[in-house]
């Protein structure tokens, strides 16, 4: 890795928690060189400005809680074991690294509906494809007999994800954690239901 590219690297990880608990338009440059250490022209001499920042920074969160999913899911062997993975991991979102501050797909989605294309862009393809692999799951379990009951495998993708993002909302907003064991218990059931 370059000396450029380790920069861009430290930059992105310095400012993913600061993008993702203050958002696009509450994070200034200011903020970005207090949280790097560095000066206005070292940022601007590894990205073409804030947005750039911004981008960089939502695809190094996302890539971290694809990560999480991804490896938790993947200790299963069973379709309804992996699909209970997503209960586990937001049952017990703390013991996991997800990015300080919360969803960053939630969090990007509310700010950059109206305000920010490019992330909205974002924050839209990373729950398309997290929808999709949800799908796949469930389509897997149905044609090898796992999953017994018919289904609309978008439509049940569609409402784990809704259920899962309006316990983080419910949670942090309300600041008690314990909604989401109480909130996750329906996903849960939603789960068990299929098989």
């Amino acid at each position: 890795m370059t000396k450029a590219e380790k920069t861009k690297q430290y930059i992105i990880a310095q400012t993913a928690t600061l993008f993702n608990k203050k958002g696009y338009a509450g994070t200034s440059l200011q903020d970005i060189t207090t949280a790097t250490g560095l000066t206005k022209g070292s940022i601007y001499g590894n990205f073409g400005g804030k947005d750039e920042v911004a981008l960089a920074v939502f695809d190094y969160n996302i890539s971290k809680v694809k990560g999480i999913l991804r490896s938790e899911v993947a200790k299963h062997h069973t379709i309804k074991g992996k699909l209970m993975a997503y209960v586990d991991v937001y049952t017990h979102f703390p013991k996991f690294a997800f990015p300080d501050g919360g969803c960053p797909m939630l969090n990007t989605a509310v700010e950059a509906d109206d305000t920010h294309p490019q992330l909205k862009q974002k924050a839209r393809d990373a729950i398309l494809r997290w929808k999709k692999s949800i799908e796949t799951l469930i389509e897997k379990g149905m044609k090898n007999g796992e999953i017994v009951k018919p289904v609309d495998p978008e439509q049940m993708a569609l409402t784990i994800m809704a259920t899962i993002e309006g316990m983080i909302m419910i949670a942090g907003l309300t600041g008690k954690p314990q909604y989401r064991k109480t909130i996750m218990l329906s996903v849960s059931k939603m789960i068990e239901d299929l098989f």
